[in-house]
């Protein structure tokens, strides 16, 4: 996580679903989501509770604890919107006012509230995308997010999500994804070998024929590695790219 902490991650799930929520409200329940086919807005909105009361109820399981389940939500668009903000407001102050080592079950990765308040963040920053193409299609800002904190979310989707991805979809392809943000200073190989988890670290000297590389600013690269509409630029194997296991 360079350059971005604990209370930074709180922040941004706090600004991040704001502004979810504030497109959300201006689209319309009843609008499509082009960035998730048969979604409305409000198969959206009842989605992120599902996600932000189900991560509540993580912080409050012990590590080696069952899985959590999500609550059930309030079928009527206004109810649901007072109590998604009443989670949130929960699940913001609860990661806020304890330590980031402090113990919860997580499904990957470190059992801490250090790991919620980053995924929270990234999802709900993902999530966000949705609600703004489906307020203002193609029109969409191609700069919303910090560039450390996007560069923090291309980090987390290229070594815990993309690997979470292929425990249930192996991959079925040989070869490297070279993502570089070049406003970051970082830069990312996912090393793809079929039926093996992908390999994600420094840059090599090796090559192979089915190489592609993905570069632009930390946003795009952010957008590209979740799939999202993006401005990001790959060049070489662009089926590499499009086979990555999603979660």
């Amino acid at each position: 996580m360079c350059g971005v902490d604990h209370a930074d991650f709180v922040q941004q799930l706090r600004t991040q679903y704001a502004a979810l929520r504030d497109a959300a409200v201006a689209a319309g329940p009843d609008a499509p989501v082009p960035t998730c086919p048969q979604w409305t807005v409000r198969d959206l909105v009842d989605h992120m509770g599902e996600i932000h009361s189900w991560a509540l109820r993580a912080l409050h399981t012990p590590p080696d604890g069952e899985r959590p389940r999500p609550e059930d939500r309030p079928a009527d668009w206004d109810e649901l919107l007072d109590w998604w903000d009443k989670k949130v407001t929960d699940l913001a102050d609860t990661l806020a006012y304890t330590t980031s080592n402090t113990p919860a079950w997580s499904f990957i990765g470190p059992k801490t509230f250090a790991f919620w308040s980053r995924r929270q963040a990234h999802e709900t920053a993902i999530h966000r995308l949705d609600a703004e193409h489906a307020r203002h299609g193609a029109g969409v800002p191609s700069l919303l997010f910090d560039v450390g904190f996007a560069a923090d979310g291309v980090d987390e989707y290229l070594t815990r999500m993309l690997v979470r991805a292929a425990q249930r979809k192996p991959v079925e392809r040989a070869g490297r994804v070279l993502f570089h943000a070049a406003d970051a200073g970082r830069a990312w190989e996912v090393r793809l070998t079929p039926g093996q988890p992908p390999e994600v670290g420094p840059i090599t000297d090796s090559a192979t024929d089915e190489d592609a590389t993905v570069a632009g600013t930390a946003d795009a690269l952010y957008r590209a590695a979740w799939n999202r509409p993006s401005g990001a630029i790959t060049s070489g194997d662009r089926s590499l790219l499009d086979g990555l296991p999603r979660p």
